[in-house]
């Protein structure tokens, strides 16, 4: 088990079971989010950096296989196990078929899930990972280690606002609605997570203030653009 924190994507429409795996996944130093539908699952793979992801079959809006689908249209190499309350062999190969590294059947051992799961990451290849450094403008990004470069200085930032920089640079140059962003990022809109969003996107601008063509501008009562030279 590498020492860095891996970080797991949950997605489990069952509250109870879904709080209760994220607070013994993160006590085995895990760092997990919880999605309680595919549709909120699909938005934060898409937005976010994760290591494998952990997908209950039947959920609303997305199920597991179709969100296992998409996100093996996204990435090929991302380890998936299903949680499942079914035990046919068709779910089973039916899973396996879209490329499910494994399998468990609920009511499962929790432990029985973390060597399911560290058998799934001693299987990953070390070079590989989800770590995405990406350029945006003069900075450099490493998303995984939240640290953010130009011209050899570096500044670490918090998780939020590292979710909410890559969310901005995987959407730049286009309009991105408040709403889009909230969803994304907390799973939910409402108007005191609308303000901090608003705390969070004044403190980026400073973070990128050393590079004049960047501009994060503020579409009043829509969004934001977030400008960056082709």
């Amino acid at each position: 088990m590498p020492k860095e924190f891996l970080k797991i994507l949950l997605a489990e429409d069952d509250l109870n079971l879904g709080l209760l795996l994220t607070d013994y996944l993160e006590s085995e130093n895990f760092e997990v989010k919880l999605c309680k539908d595919g549709e909120k699952a699909l938005s934060a793979f898409q937005n976010q950096a994760f290591d494998l992801c952990l997908l209950d079959v039947m959920m609303p809006k997305i199920d597991g296989f179709a969100l296992a689908k998409e996100i093996r249209s996204k990435n090929k190499n991302i380890p998936i196990l299903f949680i499942t309350a079914k035990s046919l062999k068709e779910d089973k190969l039916k899973g396996y078929g879209l490329g499910a590294d494994d399998y468990i059947t609920k009511p499962f051992d929790e432990e029985e899930l973390l060597w399911k799961i560290k058998a799934v990451v001693r299987r990953m290849p070390q070079s590989e990972g989800n770590a995405k450094v990406i350029s945006i403008g003069q900075y450099t990004f490493d998303h995984q280690s939240q640290a953010l470069s130009l011209n050899g200085k570096t500044r670490r930032i918090t998780e939020k606002e590292g979710e909410i920089l890559f969310f901005l640079s995987s959407n730049r140059n286009r309009l991105i609605k408040r709403e889009e962003m909230l969803n994304a990022l907390w799973g939910e809109n409402d108007y005191f997570l609308g303000r901090s969003l608003d705390v969070f996107i004044t403190k980026i601008r400073k973070y990128l203030k050393d590079d004049p063509g960047l501009t994060i501008e503020n579409v009043f009562g829509v969004g934001f653009v977030f400008n960056v030279p082709e």
